[in-house]
């Protein structure tokens, strides 16, 4: 593997310039980054000693708008302004939304975002309002949201950056590669949420390119967890209502659902669910190491322990567990499940008492 760290390019920093010999890119492409990239794999040894194997938490929390979609975004958006998209458009909520509209003002684009009405808290768009996104509540679900950005991308000088953009899992497979290079290898285990699939569709790549490069010689299992009230690939047909706190992998109809089975298939990995009850435990608990995440993320730790009840985690194995968001994303669970402030006088002696120091 490269030692040439991220300033691959003097001054130059983001995931283009530092894997562009791995990516879709030429000398004409104009490259539109935010640095993002290079999040940290932080290990976790609570959840070691809890499943008697090596746990790395890969922090995707940490990417400049919060979550793992910049990954992908920064390669879309940089390859619409080759192709002299006018603007780029995404069906959206959350995540997604947020990125698409960094990067296209980075850009100098016109960055659209369709929700469906009626079902959008005006909150988890604050992102894309804020980065000057035209946000267009329209008469339908999300499913025709995403059908009108296709007819859009079809008709008009117009991308969607939407995961259905083949640039997005290019970019995003860039996380395997960095996990490889801070373990200096692949690990024997890899768990991640899964919602629209492209993600583990990435990961998978990444590492079948890390194997191709010869950084690695084996390949991780690979273990995706959806929501147990949204989990199509588990039930094997699309989910009419998915249902979930987990706000970011509650989709009925994964876009790269063939992705996300093939990745667990040939890897000798699996595709499960986890309860919402679970997640919601698994995400306190990361709160309680110094980790703030989105209820998504946090699937995947409950999908670890799953794993370590039935036996699936060989006991001193390597384990990467994927945190795909931050918990800024979605402050509202934050709040309700944490203590609330106390009211005390403005003394030292209540103080200390209510810190059982005095």
């Amino acid at each position: 593997m490269s030692s040439a760290g991220p300033l691959t390019v003097a001054g130059k920093r983001g995931l283009i310039h530092r894997w562009r010999e791995h990516l879709p890119v030429t000398g004409d492409t104009p490259i539109v980054t935010l640095d993002e990239g290079d999040t940290p794999l932080v290990y976790s040894e609570r959840l070691s000693a809890e499943v008697s194997a090596e746990v790395w938490l890969k922090y995707e929390g940490l990417n400049p708008t919060g979550s793992f979609k910049d990954r992908g975004m920064t390669l879309a958006i940089s390859k619409a302004l080759e192709e002299k998209s006018r603007a780029v458009v995404c069906a959206s909520t959350g995540n997604t939304s947020a990125s698409a509209a960094a990067y296209a003002a980075r850009a100098g684009l016109v960055c659209a975002v369709l929700i469906p009405e009626g079902n959008v808290a005006l909150g988890k768009l604050a992102q894309a309002l804020v980065h000057g996104a035209r946000v267009l509540e329209i008469e339908g679900n999300f499913d025709a949201a995403l059908e009108l950005t296709k007819e859009m991308a079809a008709g008009h000088a117009v991308t969607i950056v939407n995961s259905i953009n083949p640039f997005r899992v290019e970019g995003q497979k860039t996380a395997a590669f960095e996990v490889v290079e801070a373990l200096g290898r692949a690990p024997d285990v890899h768990v991640m949420p899964v919602g629209n699939a492209g993600n583990i569709t990435a990961y998978w790549r990444g590492y079948n390119e890390a194997l191709d490069e010869k950084w690695i010689d084996s390949l991780p299992e690979m273990h995706g967890f959806q929501a147990e009230g949204a989990n199509p690939i588990v039930r094997g047909e699309p989910v009419a209502d998915p249902r979930t706190i987990a706000t970011a992998i509650r989709i009925g109809n994964p876009a790269s659902w063939r992705g996300a089975t093939d990745a667990a298939t040939l890897s000798q990995g699996s595709i499960r669910s986890v309860r919402d009850k679970e997640i919601l435990e698994a995400y306190r608990s990361l709160a309680q190491e110094g980790i703030f995440v989105e209820l998504a993320s946090a699937a995947s730790i409950a999908g670890l322990r799953q794993m370590s009840e039935t036996g699936a985690i060989p006991g001193g194995s390597t384990v990467v567990c994927v945190l795909t968001g931050h918990g800024l994303k979605d402050p509202d669970w934050a709040i309700a499940g944490a203590p609330q402030p106390r009211k005390v006088p403005a003394a030292l002696g209540p103080i200390l008492e209510h810190l059982d120091l005095a």
